[in-house]
């Protein structure tokens, strides 16, 4: 028979696994001041040509590595009006905001 957990290694294990799963505060403070604007509070996209983060077959479908293509370099989606411009317009973002950012976005509006 195995031994029980210690209610210490429980509790990390708990606190870890909490840590993991929740947003970013850094991809959220990006997101909050320079994605919201064409992407909208609900992720549905605020402007026209803005992409639903939530559809089934929406931009997070993408790998991670073509997303931050997108978020680095700009980019226009073939039935969109207007482009992302590179790095949402705030080009003081960095590759590790960038990452965040990515991942407050799969979180807060659900990996398809």
């Amino acid at each position: 028979m195995r031994p029980a957990k210690s209610l210490f290694a429980m509790l990390t294990s708990l606190l870890v696994g909490a840590a993991m799963a929740a947003p970013s505060d850094i991809g959220k403070a990006v997101y909050d001041g320079t994605c919201i604007a064409c992407h909208g509070a609900d992720g549905m996209g605020a402007l026209p040509g803005a992409p639903d983060f939530r559809r089934k077959d929406g931009p997070l479908t993408k790998s991670d590595a073509i997303l931050i293509k997108h978020i680095t370099q700009g980019f226009k989606g073939p039935d969109s009006p207007m482009a992302m411009p590179p790095k949402g317009g705030n080009p003081a973002l960095t590759d590790r905001e960038i990452r965040e950012v990515l991942r407050y976005i799969r979180q807060k509006f659900g990996k398809p």
